[in-house]
C-alpha cells in the first residue's frame, strides 16, 4: 500500500539495569529490552494484590490482572510492581505497536511544541491548530487504505464505530432524498421526540461472535459475550452467522466453501426480511478477523461477496479494523489481504493507531456541520505519537518483521498441536495475529495461567481461544521463546 523508505537509524539508547533480569544487546528494531522473562513471585504478586484491594474500594476492579511498573517495562517485556518480567504477547489488548518505552516515542516529549500540544488540548472540530491538516496528511492519511480520501478522528474504537454508523444512516437517508439534506418540517419535529420520519427505522447488519464496542448503539452489533449486553436495551437489528471453519483448512476445503455460501445466503435473506419489516439495512459491519469473539477467520471470497451484497442493497460496507489495523497481520490493514474490488466504504481504527477514528469514502461524509461531532474529536498528542510510530515502522520494515516472526510462531504452535492433539487445535492467523484453541474453556484458562508462571503474558478470546497480540517489534527469537514456554506448559499438563 505504501513503500518503506530507508533512512538513517539513530544510535541505540544506553540501557539501564532496571530489575534483576539481564538486558539484551540493543538492536535498531528493539533498542533496549530484557534478555528473557524472569518470574520472582506469583502473578499477581503481593504488591499487585494489595493495590487491587485498594483500587477495589474505589471502583469495580474485577478485570484487573496485575499492576504494572511502566517505568521499568521495556520493549516486548512488561514488568509488574512485584518485579516480574513478562514476555508480553498481549500488549495492552493489541494497542502497543512498538512495545514499552521505545526511545523514538519518548523523544517526542523532548519537543516544547509537543509539550504545548499536551497542555493546550483543542476542541478539534472548532479550534484546530494551524498544523492540524499537515499532521493528518503526514500520519493517518499517509497510510490510508487505497481509495479512501476522507477521515474522521475520534477517541476510541467504540466511539469510532458508533459515529461511523451515523455516517451510514445519514448517507442512506440522503440518497432517499435524492442526494440532498433538505429536511421537511415534519422530519425536524418528529426527530425531537424520537419518532419517524425524522428518526427513521433503519438497521445495521452484524455477525454472530462480533465485537464492535460497548457503547449503547454499537452494543446492538456486539455478540461476543453476554456480560457486555445484559440489562441494556438493544435495537431490532439483524445478526447473520459468521463462517465457522473446520481446521486444518486444507483438509476441509469443500465444507468451508459451503459454509461461506450458507452465511452469505443468510445475509441476503436477513436484508430482505428486515426490508419487509420496514427496518431496512443501511449498513453492514464486519471485522476482518473476529477478535474478541474467538479470532474467527473468513476467506477473501467471503469478504468480496459480502461487499457485492452491500452494494446490491445500497448498504454501507464498514470493516472494523480497531484490533487488526496498524500492522499485526503483516499488512497495515487486514482487509488488504482480501483483494476487494474497491475499498470498503468505511474503515474504523484505534488501538495500535493510538487515536480512534475512521476512513471513509467522500460520499459518506455528512454535508452539514455538527452531524458527527463532539468536544475533542480526537487528540493531537496521539497523532504526534503516531508520527513517531509510522516512521519506525517504515525505517525498520516492521511489517516484514511481523511476517517472519508470525511464520515462526505459526509453525511452532502447529508442531505443538501435532504433538499434543488432545490439548490444543485449530491454529490460525495472519502475521503475528495468531490464535490456537484449547480442548475446552477450563484447559484454556489453565494454559494462560501456567504461561504466566513461565513469564508470558497472553490472553484469551472466544470460548476456548488463546490469542497472541505482540508488538510489531516482536522478533523470531521472541517467537521461539514463546513456543518453548508453551511446550513446557503443555508437557506439564499432559
Amino acid at each position: 500500500m505504501y513503500r518503506f523508505q530507508d533512512v538513517a537509524r539513530p544510535a541505540a539508547t544506553a540501557a539501564k539495569h532496571f530489575v534483576g533480569a539481564p538486558l539484551r544487546m540493543a538492536s535498531s528494531i528493539c533498542p533496549q529490552e530484557y534478555a528473557a522473562p524472569s518470574v520472582e513471585t506469583s502473578v499477581p504478586g503481593p504488591k499487585s494484590k494489595k493495590l487491587l484491594a485498594d483500587l477495589s474500594q474505589i471502583q469495580q476492579s474485577g478485570s484487573v490482572q496485575l499492576f504494572a511498573d511502566y517505568n521499568k517495562s521495556l520493549g516486548n517485556y512488561l514488568v509488574d510492581v512485584d518485579g516480574n518480567v513478562l514476555l508480553d504477547v498481549y500488549t495492552q489488548i493489541s494497542s502497543l505497536p512498538l512495545g514499552y518505552n521505545h526511545p523514538d516515542m519518548l523523544k517526542v516529549l523532548d519537543s516544547d511544541e509537543n509539550k504545548k500540544a499536551i497542555v493546550n488540548r483543542p476542541a478539534l472540530g472548532v479550534f484546530p491548530a494551524a498544523d492540524w491538516p499537515m499532521k493528518l496528511r503526514s500520519t493517518l492519511m499517509s497510510v490510508a487504505p487505497k481509495g479512501m480520501d476522507s477521515l474522521t478522528t475520534m477517541m476510541c474504537g467504540s466511539c469510532s464505530n458508533e459515529n461511523a454508523y451515523k455516517n451510514m444512516f445519514m448517507k442512506y437517508q440522503r440518497d432517499k432524498r435524492g442526494g440532498t439534506s433538505d429536511f421537511t418540517d415534519l422530519e425536524k419535529e418528529s426527530c425531537m421526540i424520537n419518532m419517524p420520519p425524522g428518526a427513521p427505522k433503519l438497521s445495521i447488519l452484524s455477525f454472530k461472535g462480533s465485537f464492535h464496542g460497548r457503547t449503547l448503539g454499537v452494543l446492538s452489533t456486539t455478540h461476543s459475550k453476554y456480560v457486555h449486553k445484559l440489562d441494556v436495551p438493544a435495537f431490532d437489528w439483524p445478526m447473520a452467522r459468521f463462517p465457522e471453519y473446520k481446521y486444518p483448512l486444507h483438509e476441509n476445503l469443500n465444507e468451508n466453501e459451503q459454509e461461506d455460501e450458507r452465511c452469505l445466503a443468510e445475509v441476503e435473506e436477513l436484508i430482505e426480511k428486515w426490508e419487509k419489516k420496514g427496518n431496512p439495512v443501511a449498513g453492514i459491519v464486519v471485522e476482518p478477523i473476529q477478535s474478541e469473539g474467538g479470532d474467527n477467520h473468513a476467506s477473501p471470497y467471503f469478504f468480496q461477496k459480502l461487499q457485492k451484497i452491500a452494494k446490491k442493497y445500497n448498504a454501507g460496507y464498514l470493516i472494523d479494523e480497531v484490533q487488526t489495523g496498524g500492522g499485526p497481520t503483516g499488512k497495515m490493514w487486514c482487509h488488504e489481504h482480501f483483494d476487494l474490488e474497491t475499498s470498503p466504504d468505511i474503515v474504523t481504527f484505534s488501538k495500535k493507531m493510538q487515536t480512534g477514528g475512521y476512513y471513509l469514502k467522500n460520499e459518506f461524509l455528512p454535508d452539514l456541520p455538527y452531524r458527527v461531532f463532539n468536544t475533542w474529536m480526537g487528540d493531537p498528542t496521539k497523532i504526534v505519537l503516531l508520527d513517531a510510530i509510522l516512521k519506525v515502522i517504515k525505517r525498520e520494515n516492521l511489517l516484514s518483521v511481523v511476517e517472519k516472526s508470525g511464520d515462526v510462531l505459526m509453525s511452532g504452535i502447529r508442531d505443538l498441536e501435532a504433538e499434543f492433539p488432545a490439548l490444543i487445535n485449530s491454529t490460525r492467523g495472519r502475521g503475528t495475529f495468531i490464535t490456537f484453541d484449547a480442548a475446552d474453556a477450563k484447559l484454556r484458562d489453565d494454559i494462560v495461567k501456567r504461561l504466566l508462571t513461565k513469564g508470558v503474558q497472553s490472553g484469551g478470546c472466544g470460548a476456548v481461544g488463546i490469542r497472541m497480540r505482540p508488538a510489531l517489534i516482536f522478533q523470531p527469537h521472541h517467537a521461539h521463546m514463546f513456543n518453548d514456554r508453551l511446550r513446557q506448559v503443555l508437557t506439564e499438563i499432559k
